[in-house]
């Protein structure tokens, strides 16, 4: 029987929240921070002890155990946000299952120049493969029309992995689930991140109040930012997924910044924070694949890392719900199969975040300043010019400065 850890027995109190987006980023951030912690002086003490947690919390995606070897070329790694995760604590109202309801696709090309990061909204309707409990061996049966977060329910990480690739068309072999606790003791670790909003927001359903303008947020505040949902755009949760892109491309500036990655104490409260709070798949656990991991991602520039939006429409069955979007969604994911560029257009942002005004905030990226692309690289595989930018996406690059607009 294949290793998993069981993460569907807790229970929550009330005031339960809806959504753990951060741990994206930081996610990401910890990978940057293993490779510098290993090369300075905060102590081979400290990255063996960091080893030690990663692999024992290792979760297996496959048969037998994968060998550790340097990452080369393309990879594409899911992240995974668990509500009602096991150690989770005074997080919400009871709940019978545990829901993936963060679902983060990240893809960096072959010459590991550009990143692609793809939200799969919670409540997309899609068809579900069969799986198997890892722990119990009980099988789940496909099933046809159903939302993404009851992957993991029917057998942990590796069904949520199965789900993604199937509706993708991608092999994802690298995964990390994280949970509530994770994301506000990382958001400490990182020292606060700043952001943006056009009003003040009270939102008593996250438990946020925020003033006007910019603010630096760390621990419970930032996390009841991501989940704010009434408090931004239209109240839906596609407007909260692009406030939540905001953070995260905040989040992003803040750790490739100087003043961060010169900070050994930061580094390692970073890494140490994942390694006690963030499960890694066995083929992701340990310094050797992380570190590997990290000099790939620390070579893509801020401009060239894409967060987008996987394309949907509303579901024409039930509107609280969402479907692929027939058009759009293929586009975008042959695009990210064949390890192409990815652009986005003047209105990508939409209506939930806006550009900064603040006279130190980068100007809109043009189309092949977010991707970084020249002619010849754009090129199809019959060589003509394929165009980087997928009118329609919605998103932004880390490097472009946002603000929330405040409902």
């Amino acid at each position: 029987m294949r290793d998993d850890t069981d993460v569907s027995a807790v229970r929550h109190a009330v005031g339960r929240p809806r959504s753990i987006w951060g741990g994206l980023v930081r996610t990401l951030a910890v990978l940057v921070a293993v490779v510098l912690i290993s090369s300075v002086s905060v102590a081979a003490y400290g990255a063996w002890r960091i080893n030690q947690k990663v692999v024992a919390g290792g979760i297996d995606l496959g048969d037998g155990e994968p060998e550790i070897a340097p990452i080369d070329g393309a990879f594409n790694v899911l992240l995974v946000g668990a509500d009602n995760a096991v150690g989770q604590k005074s997080w919400g109202a009871a709940r019978d299952a545990t829901l993936n309801d963060v679902n983060i696709l990240v893809h960096v090309s072959a010459d590991h120049t550009r990143g692609t990061v793809v939200s799969l909204p919670r409540d997309l309707i899609i068809p579900h493969p069969q799986c198997e409990d890892p722990k119990t061996g009980e099988v789940f049966s496909a099933m046809a029309a159903q939302p993404l977060n009851e992957a993991f329910s029917r057998g942990g990480l590796r069904c949520v992995v199965n789900t993604v690739e199937s509706v993708t068309g991608l092999n994802i072999p690298y995964a990390a689930l994280f949970s509530f606790e994770g994301t506000v003791k990382m958001a400490d670790a990182v020292g606060g991140v700043e952001v943006c909003t056009t009003k003040a927001i009270d939102d008593p359903d996250a438990g946020l109040k925020l003033k006007k303008g910019r603010s630096t947020i760390s621990g419970r505040t930032a996390l009841a930012y991501l989940r704010s949902r009434h408090g931004v755009g239209d109240q839906s949760d596609l407007s909260r997924i692009a406030s939540q892109q905001a953070y995260m491309s905040s989040l992003m500036r803040k750790m490739t910044s100087s003043n961060t990655l010169s900070d050994p104490t930061k580094l390692y409260a970073l890494a140490n924070a994942a390694a006690d709070n963030v499960k890694l798949s066995k083929s992701l656990a340990g310094i050797d694949p992380m570190v590997q991991m990290a000099l790939a991602l620390k070579n893509v520039d801020l401009d060239h890392l894409v967060f987008v939006q996987y394309p949907v429409v509303d579901d024409p069955v039930n509107h609280n719900k969402v479907v692929p979007n027939a058009q759009l969604a293929p586009v975008l994911m042959d695009r990210v199969l064949r390890d192409r560029p990815i652009a986005l257009g003047d209105d990508a942002l939409g209506l939930s975040t806006r550009l900064s005004k603040s006279k130190s905030a980068d100007p809109t990226p043009s189309p092949s300043k977010t991707t970084g692309t020249k002619k010849s690289e754009s090129a199809g595989a019959d060589g003509t010019e394929e165009d980087p930018t997928i009118a329609g996406l919605r998103g932004q690059t880390a490097a472009q400065r946002t603000c929330s607009i405040a409902s």
